[in-house]
């Protein structure tokens, strides 16, 4: 899938080996390894079916945002633009869930 990072750190924690974005380790391990599942998917249906990352759609205020787990206690919040090409990702955040 194509993917867009709305936050410019969230690109750099993707790309960048040494950068942190001031979470620990499991978390940036996590992250990076979603984000190559994110790509490696034909669309959301992919996602869906890989059950350990908990891919659902959000409630109320948020119910355009979609979340998936990084770990026990952390959460990727996403966003799917439709366009006339396909569907974009839209990493929005990382927020902690406890």
């Amino acid at each position: 899938m194509r993917v867009r990072h709305a936050d410019a750190k969230l690109q750099r924690l993707e790309i960048d080996p040494s950068y942190d974005c001031g979470f620990g380790r499991p978390v940036v391990r996590g992250f990076r390894k979603v984000m190559g599942w994110i790509r490696d998917a034909e669309d959301e249906r992919d996602l869906y079916a890989m059950r350990s990352l908990h891919f659902e759609k959000l409630k109320g205020s948020r119910s355009h945002q979609r979340s998936m787990r990084l770990n026990d206690q952390f959460r990727l919040i996403l966003e799917i633009e439709q366009a006339a090409q396909g569907k974009t990702i839209v990493v929005i955040s990382i927020e902690d869930y406890h």
